[in-house]
Protein backbone atom coordinates (compact mmCIF):
# COMPACT_ATOMS: atom_id res chain seq x y z
CA UNK A 1 0.00 0.00 0.00
CA UNK A 2 1.27 3.72 -0.79
CA UNK A 3 -0.28 6.69 0.86
CA UNK A 4 -1.04 9.19 -2.04
CA UNK A 5 -3.46 12.14 -2.50
CA UNK A 6 -5.69 12.10 -5.61
CA UNK A 7 -5.19 16.18 -7.69
CA UNK A 8 -7.85 17.42 -10.25
CA UNK A 9 -6.88 20.08 -12.98
CA UNK A 10 -10.44 20.71 -13.92
CA UNK A 11 -13.64 19.87 -12.03
CA UNK A 12 -14.81 17.39 -13.84
CA UNK A 13 -11.49 16.17 -14.98
CA UNK A 14 -9.79 12.47 -14.28
CA UNK A 15 -8.29 12.26 -10.71
CA UNK A 16 -4.83 11.80 -10.65
CA UNK A 17 -2.34 10.24 -7.83
CA UNK A 18 0.64 12.22 -6.45
CA UNK A 19 2.89 11.17 -3.24
CA UNK A 20 2.42 13.77 -0.17
CA UNK A 21 6.01 13.37 0.81
CA UNK A 22 6.74 15.80 3.38
CA UNK A 23 4.11 18.18 2.94
CA UNK A 24 0.70 18.20 5.00
CA UNK A 25 -1.81 18.35 2.43
CA UNK A 26 -5.62 18.32 2.91
CA UNK A 27 -8.99 17.86 0.58
CA UNK A 28 -9.12 21.49 -0.63
CA UNK A 29 -5.71 22.94 -0.94
CA UNK A 30 -4.30 24.00 -4.69
CA UNK A 31 -0.87 22.70 -5.15
CA UNK A 32 2.11 22.82 -7.47
CA UNK A 33 2.97 19.36 -9.06
CA UNK A 34 4.78 18.14 -12.50
CA UNK A 35 3.61 16.62 -15.02
CA UNK A 36 4.34 14.81 -18.28
CA UNK A 37 3.63 18.50 -19.52
CA UNK A 38 5.28 20.25 -16.98
CA UNK A 39 4.45 22.36 -13.57
CA UNK A 40 0.99 22.75 -13.25
CA UNK A 41 -1.90 24.29 -10.84
CA UNK A 42 -4.19 21.57 -9.48
CA UNK A 43 -6.25 21.02 -6.55
CA UNK A 44 -6.64 18.48 -4.28
CA UNK A 45 -10.03 16.59 -3.73
CA UNK A 46 -8.50 13.66 -2.18
CA UNK A 47 -6.70 13.75 1.27
CA UNK A 48 -4.05 11.11 1.86
CA UNK A 49 -5.68 7.74 1.40
CA UNK A 50 -3.75 4.67 1.20
CA UNK A 51 -3.83 2.55 -2.19
CA UNK A 52 -2.88 -0.36 -4.10
CA UNK A 53 0.10 -0.47 -5.58
CA UNK A 54 -1.72 -2.09 -8.91
CA UNK A 55 -3.37 1.32 -8.92
CA UNK A 56 -0.39 3.62 -9.17
CA UNK A 57 1.00 4.41 -12.70
CA UNK A 58 4.69 4.59 -12.17
CA UNK A 59 6.20 6.88 -11.70
CA UNK A 60 4.40 7.93 -8.46
CA UNK A 61 5.42 11.89 -8.48
CA UNK A 62 5.53 13.76 -5.18
CA UNK A 63 3.86 17.18 -4.75
CA UNK A 64 6.17 20.38 -4.77
CA UNK A 65 4.35 22.59 -3.12
CA UNK A 66 1.16 23.97 -1.51
CA UNK A 67 0.19 27.35 -3.71
CA UNK A 68 1.19 30.27 -2.51
CA UNK A 69 -0.15 33.96 -3.58
CA UNK A 70 2.39 34.55 -6.44
CA UNK A 71 0.92 30.46 -8.03
CA UNK A 72 -2.17 31.99 -7.59
CA UNK A 73 -1.53 35.11 -9.74
CA UNK A 74 0.22 33.10 -12.07
CA UNK A 75 -2.52 30.83 -12.22
CA UNK A 76 -4.79 33.68 -12.89
CA UNK A 77 -2.45 35.16 -15.60
CA UNK A 78 -2.42 31.90 -17.67
CA UNK A 79 -6.59 31.73 -17.78
CA UNK A 80 -6.88 35.63 -18.55
CA UNK A 81 -4.66 34.85 -21.86
CA UNK A 82 -6.82 32.29 -23.18
CA UNK A 83 -8.94 34.00 -24.91
CA UNK A 84 -6.25 36.10 -26.98
CA UNK A 85 -4.51 32.70 -28.04
CA UNK A 86 -7.96 31.77 -29.27
CA UNK A 87 -8.11 34.44 -31.27
CA UNK A 88 -4.81 34.70 -32.44
CA UNK A 89 -4.60 30.48 -33.43
CA UNK A 90 -7.97 31.02 -34.85
CA UNK A 91 -6.46 33.56 -37.31
CA UNK A 92 -3.33 31.40 -38.10
CA UNK A 93 -6.30 28.37 -39.03
CA UNK A 94 -8.41 30.89 -41.22
CA UNK A 95 -4.99 31.91 -43.02
CA UNK A 96 -3.86 28.80 -43.43
CA UNK A 97 -7.74 27.25 -44.60
CA UNK A 98 -7.80 24.42 -42.26
CA UNK A 99 -10.83 22.53 -41.98
CA UNK A 100 -10.41 22.05 -38.26
CA UNK A 101 -12.90 24.01 -35.09
CA UNK A 102 -10.87 25.24 -32.42
CA UNK A 103 -12.63 24.45 -28.98
CA UNK A 104 -10.08 25.48 -26.09
CA UNK A 105 -6.41 26.33 -25.02
CA UNK A 106 -4.57 25.61 -22.02
CA UNK A 107 -1.43 27.16 -21.04
CA UNK A 108 1.07 24.91 -18.50
CA UNK A 109 1.76 26.85 -15.25
CA UNK A 110 5.48 27.63 -15.97
CA UNK A 111 4.62 28.74 -19.31
CA UNK A 112 6.99 25.87 -20.68
CA UNK A 113 3.95 24.87 -23.36
CA UNK A 114 0.36 25.92 -24.41
CA UNK A 115 -1.88 23.00 -25.70
CA UNK A 116 -4.50 23.85 -28.45
CA UNK A 117 -7.69 21.46 -28.73
CA UNK A 118 -9.81 20.87 -31.66
CA UNK A 119 -12.26 18.88 -33.85
CA UNK A 120 -12.01 17.82 -36.98
CA UNK A 121 -13.76 15.26 -39.63
CA UNK A 122 -10.52 13.01 -40.75
CA UNK A 123 -6.84 13.67 -40.21
CA UNK A 124 -5.38 17.60 -40.10
CA UNK A 125 -1.67 18.10 -41.49
CA UNK A 126 -0.96 21.07 -39.18
CA UNK A 127 3.02 21.32 -39.25
CA UNK A 128 3.25 24.93 -40.80
CA UNK A 129 0.22 26.07 -38.19
CA UNK A 130 3.06 24.82 -35.45
CA UNK A 131 5.44 26.65 -37.21
CA UNK A 132 3.62 29.91 -37.06
CA UNK A 133 2.19 29.57 -33.52
CA UNK A 134 5.63 28.79 -32.54
CA UNK A 135 7.05 32.08 -34.04
CA UNK A 136 3.83 34.02 -32.36
CA UNK A 137 3.79 32.16 -28.81
CA UNK A 138 7.42 31.59 -28.45
CA UNK A 139 7.07 28.50 -26.79
CA UNK A 140 6.43 24.72 -27.23
CA UNK A 141 3.28 24.34 -29.40
CA UNK A 142 0.83 20.95 -29.14
CA UNK A 143 -2.29 20.78 -31.06
CA UNK A 144 -4.39 17.80 -29.58
CA UNK A 145 -7.31 16.36 -31.82
CA UNK A 146 -10.48 15.81 -29.29
CA UNK A 147 -14.01 14.18 -30.31
CA UNK A 148 -17.45 15.10 -30.04
CA UNK A 149 -17.96 13.85 -26.51
CA UNK A 150 -15.10 15.84 -25.30
CA UNK A 151 -15.81 18.64 -26.97
CA UNK A 152 -18.93 18.72 -24.47
CA UNK A 153 -16.99 18.18 -21.65
CA UNK A 154 -15.02 21.08 -22.56
CA UNK A 155 -17.93 23.55 -23.31
CA UNK A 156 -20.34 22.56 -21.06
CA UNK A 157 -24.17 22.97 -21.59
CA UNK A 158 -27.42 21.96 -20.43
CA UNK A 159 -28.94 18.74 -21.14
CA UNK A 160 -32.67 17.53 -22.00
CA UNK A 161 -33.10 17.42 -18.27
CA UNK A 162 -32.59 20.91 -17.19
CA UNK A 163 -29.15 20.25 -15.80
CA UNK A 164 -25.44 20.80 -16.20
CA UNK A 165 -24.07 18.26 -18.85
CA UNK A 166 -22.81 15.27 -16.17
CA UNK A 167 -19.83 15.21 -18.15
CA UNK A 168 -19.10 18.67 -17.72
CA UNK A 169 -19.82 18.77 -13.82
CA UNK A 170 -18.79 15.31 -12.39
CA UNK A 171 -18.03 12.77 -14.58
CA UNK A 172 -14.47 11.60 -14.67
CA UNK A 173 -14.45 9.60 -17.60
CA UNK A 174 -16.60 8.33 -20.89
CA UNK A 175 -17.75 4.80 -20.20
CA UNK A 176 -19.32 2.72 -23.54
CA UNK A 177 -22.71 3.24 -23.93
CA UNK A 178 -24.97 1.30 -26.48
CA UNK A 179 -28.24 0.87 -28.17
CA UNK A 180 -28.69 -2.08 -26.10
CA UNK A 181 -29.30 0.33 -23.05
CA UNK A 182 -31.79 2.13 -24.80
CA UNK A 183 -33.53 -1.09 -25.46
CA UNK A 184 -33.31 -2.43 -21.90
CA UNK A 185 -35.06 0.63 -20.29
CA UNK A 186 -37.91 0.65 -22.97
CA UNK A 187 -36.64 3.67 -24.46
CA UNK A 188 -38.14 5.63 -27.78
CA UNK A 189 -35.37 4.60 -30.24
CA UNK A 190 -35.77 8.28 -31.72
CA UNK A 191 -32.35 9.60 -32.25
CA UNK A 192 -32.95 12.90 -30.72
CA UNK A 193 -34.55 11.35 -27.50
CA UNK A 194 -31.48 9.70 -26.60
CA UNK A 195 -28.51 11.61 -27.72
CA UNK A 196 -26.76 14.27 -26.19
CA UNK A 197 -25.75 17.76 -27.39
CA UNK A 198 -22.40 15.91 -28.46
CA UNK A 199 -25.07 13.98 -31.12
CA UNK A 200 -23.87 10.63 -29.27
CA UNK A 201 -25.84 8.09 -26.77
CA UNK A 202 -25.71 9.93 -23.70
CA UNK A 203 -23.63 8.53 -20.86
CA UNK A 204 -26.74 8.51 -18.78
CA UNK A 205 -27.98 5.93 -20.28
CA UNK A 206 -25.37 3.92 -18.54
CA UNK A 207 -26.27 4.90 -14.75
CA UNK A 208 -29.22 3.43 -14.50
CA UNK A 209 -28.89 0.15 -16.94
CA UNK A 210 -27.31 -2.12 -14.08
CA UNK A 211 -30.55 -1.55 -12.34
CA UNK A 212 -32.65 -1.94 -15.32
CA UNK A 213 -30.78 -5.66 -16.88
CA UNK A 214 -31.66 -7.00 -13.02
CA UNK A 215 -34.74 -5.87 -12.70
CA UNK A 216 -35.69 -7.22 -16.28
CA UNK A 217 -34.09 -11.32 -15.50
CA UNK A 218 -36.90 -13.40 -15.37
CA UNK A 219 -39.41 -11.09 -16.96
CA UNK A 220 -41.30 -12.20 -20.65
CA UNK A 221 -41.41 -10.07 -23.35
CA UNK A 222 -44.22 -8.60 -25.94
CA UNK A 223 -45.78 -11.57 -27.45
CA UNK A 224 -44.71 -14.50 -25.37
CA UNK A 225 -47.36 -16.75 -24.06
CA UNK A 226 -47.33 -17.67 -20.27
CA UNK A 227 -49.05 -19.71 -17.73
CA UNK A 228 -50.83 -17.32 -14.99
CA UNK A 229 -53.46 -18.47 -12.04
CA UNK A 230 -56.21 -17.70 -14.52
CA UNK A 231 -54.72 -19.85 -17.65
CA UNK A 232 -52.90 -19.28 -20.65
CA UNK A 233 -52.16 -15.74 -21.47
CA UNK A 234 -49.97 -13.64 -23.93
CA UNK A 235 -48.07 -10.62 -22.82
CA UNK A 236 -49.13 -7.58 -24.08
CA UNK A 237 -47.01 -4.99 -21.81
CA UNK A 238 -44.60 -5.26 -19.59
CA UNK A 239 -43.80 -2.24 -17.22
CA UNK A 240 -39.74 -3.66 -15.57
CA UNK A 241 -39.82 -0.48 -12.81
CA UNK A 242 -43.65 -1.29 -11.35
CA UNK A 243 -43.28 -5.43 -11.92
CA UNK A 244 -46.19 -5.63 -14.19
CA UNK A 245 -46.79 -7.84 -16.90
CA UNK A 246 -49.63 -6.86 -18.82
CA UNK A 247 -51.63 -9.75 -20.39
CA UNK A 248 -54.73 -11.02 -22.65
CA UNK A 249 -55.79 -14.56 -22.00
CA UNK A 250 -56.22 -17.01 -24.30
CA UNK A 251 -59.47 -18.04 -24.70
CA UNK A 252 -59.77 -20.25 -27.99
CA UNK A 253 -56.67 -22.13 -29.08
CA UNK A 254 -55.75 -22.15 -32.78
CA UNK A 255 -55.24 -24.92 -34.78
CA UNK A 256 -51.82 -23.96 -36.25
CA UNK A 257 -51.83 -26.37 -39.50
CA UNK A 258 -54.85 -25.09 -40.15
CA UNK A 259 -53.18 -21.15 -40.24
CA UNK A 260 -55.94 -20.37 -37.19
CA UNK A 261 -55.15 -17.37 -35.02
CA UNK A 262 -55.59 -18.14 -31.49
CA UNK A 263 -58.28 -15.93 -29.63
CA UNK A 264 -57.45 -13.63 -27.05
CA UNK A 265 -59.89 -12.14 -24.44
CA UNK A 266 -60.68 -8.70 -24.92
CA UNK A 267 -59.98 -7.86 -21.65
CA UNK A 268 -56.28 -7.42 -19.93
CA UNK A 269 -54.84 -8.91 -16.60
CA UNK A 270 -52.08 -7.56 -15.02
CA UNK A 271 -49.63 -9.75 -13.02
CA UNK A 272 -46.38 -9.77 -11.34
CA UNK A 273 -43.25 -11.75 -12.04
CA UNK A 274 -43.54 -13.79 -9.79
CA UNK A 275 -47.17 -14.83 -10.52
CA UNK A 276 -46.66 -16.37 -13.86
CA UNK A 277 -44.55 -19.20 -15.66
CA UNK A 278 -42.79 -19.02 -18.54
CA UNK A 279 -43.39 -21.37 -20.67
CA UNK A 280 -42.52 -20.00 -23.93
CA UNK A 281 -38.84 -19.34 -23.37
CA UNK A 282 -37.24 -20.50 -26.30
CA UNK A 283 -39.49 -18.53 -28.47
CA UNK A 284 -37.54 -16.54 -31.16
CA UNK A 285 -36.85 -13.08 -29.16
CA UNK A 286 -34.45 -10.77 -30.78
CA UNK A 287 -31.78 -9.07 -28.76
CA UNK A 288 -31.15 -5.86 -27.22
CA UNK A 289 -28.94 -4.48 -29.44
CA UNK A 290 -30.35 -6.47 -32.84
CA UNK A 291 -31.25 -3.19 -35.01
CA UNK A 292 -32.43 -5.46 -37.94
CA UNK A 293 -36.36 -4.23 -37.28
CA UNK A 294 -35.19 -0.36 -38.05
CA UNK A 295 -34.63 0.82 -41.29
CA UNK A 296 -33.37 3.34 -43.71
CA UNK A 297 -32.47 6.97 -42.04
CA UNK A 298 -33.25 6.08 -38.90
CA UNK A 299 -30.61 2.70 -38.50
CA UNK A 300 -28.12 5.48 -40.01
CA UNK A 301 -28.96 7.89 -37.66
CA UNK A 302 -28.87 5.71 -34.52
CA UNK A 303 -25.27 3.99 -35.83
CA UNK A 304 -24.49 7.65 -35.98
CA UNK A 305 -25.18 7.96 -32.30
CA UNK A 306 -22.93 4.59 -31.75
CA UNK A 307 -19.57 6.02 -32.82
CA UNK A 308 -16.93 6.59 -30.01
Amino acid sequence: MTSVVGVKFKDAGKLYYFSPGDIEVEAGDNVIVETARGLEFGKVTMGVTEVKDTEIVAPLKSIIRIATEKDYRKHEENLAKKDEALRLCQEKIDAHKLEMKLIDVEYTFDNSKVVFYFTADGRIDFRELVKDLAAVFRMRIELRQIGVRDEAKMLGGVGSCGRGLCCSTWLRDFEPVSIKMAKVQNLSLNPTKISGICGRLMCCLKFENDVYTHLKKGMPTVGERIKTPDGIAVVSDVNILENIIKTRLVVEEGDKSEGEEEKLSTEFYNYKKEEIKRIDKKRSRKKDDDLSEIEGDLLKEIKELMKD
